[in-house]
């Protein structure tokens, strides 16, 4: 008499012999591997051996950063240790920061005078109305070179309501090397710059009482000499007479006011 086959037997006829337990049995988790810290791209030890001086080492901070920082003066121990910083991705703090390129050797700049201060205006015009306004391109130049090349300057004139007259030269200005130097590159150069500057600001040449200053009487006297029609440019353009009207009246009658 044969036996009949158990649950377990029918399975394992089905090639299915994988235990539950199996099945449910968590995986072992793979061992961490240690961590290994990346070292700093730039150390003190190297700075120190390739950069002995803190102009160089401003320079190749300079090149690798961009930035511009001020070491000269400061201890070993803080200058390295702050390029180090800088050069390993700190941003430096403001106070170490310079605003000359660290290339720039001062002794190649070739100085330049500084410019003249321009006068402020006279009291003779204060609060007074311009009438008339001309400017003028016909002047010589008031320097002796530049006049000799036959370079000209800007003037303008200006007549106010109280009879005052000014004028005043604008420009150009431009600079004049002086003296002669050997840079370090056995070229010649100047030994300065200085400005050529013909500015004068606003300067009075006829006070309200009709009286010309020397000066206003030597540019009347050229401002004579040019010509319009049959005037000239100081009477038609300059000191050209001018009615302030006073009210709204008829302009053909002349007593339609009174």
């Amino acid at each position: 008499m044969k036996k009949k086959a158990t649950p377990a037997a029918a399975e394992s006829t089905w090639g299915i012999d994988t235990d539950v337990a199996d099945i449910a049995k968590p995986v072992k988790p793979e061992p961490k591997r240690p961590q290994v810290e990346a070292e700093p791209l730039y150390d003190l030890d190297g700075l120190m051996t390739d950069f002995p001086t803190a102009r160089e080492l401003e320079k190749f901070v300079f090149d690798q950063t961009g930035y511009v920082l001020n070491l000269k003066g400061r201890s070993n121990k803080f200058k390295y240790q702050t390029a180090m910083d800088v050069l390993n991705g700190a941003p430096p703090d403001e106070y170490l920061l310079g605003t000359e390129n660290p290339y720039l050797d001062k002794n190649d700049i070739i100085p330049i005078d500084a410019m003249k201060v321009i006068p402020p205006l006279p009291m003779d015009i204060d609060g007074a109305a311009i009438v008339t306004r001309f400017d003028s391109r016909a002047f010589p130049h008031p320097d002796a070179d530049f006049k000799a090349a036959g370079q000209k300057c800007d003037v303008v004139f200006k007549k106010y309501t109280n009879n005052v007259i000014t004028y005043e030269v604008l420009g150009p200005i431009s600079t004049r090397p002086v003296g002669v130097r050997v840079n370090k590159f056995g070229k010649e150069v100047p030994e300065k710059y200085e400005w050529i500057d013909p500015r004068t600001g606003e300067q009075v040449i006829r006070n309200a009482n009709g009286m010309l200053t020397p000066l206003g009487t030597r540019l009347r006297g050229f401002m004579q000499r040019m010509k319009v029609n049959k005037s000239n440019q100081w009477d038609v353009w300059i000191d050209r007479d001018f009615v302030i009207e006073t009210g709204g009246g008829n302009n053909n009658d002349p007593w339609s006011n009174i």
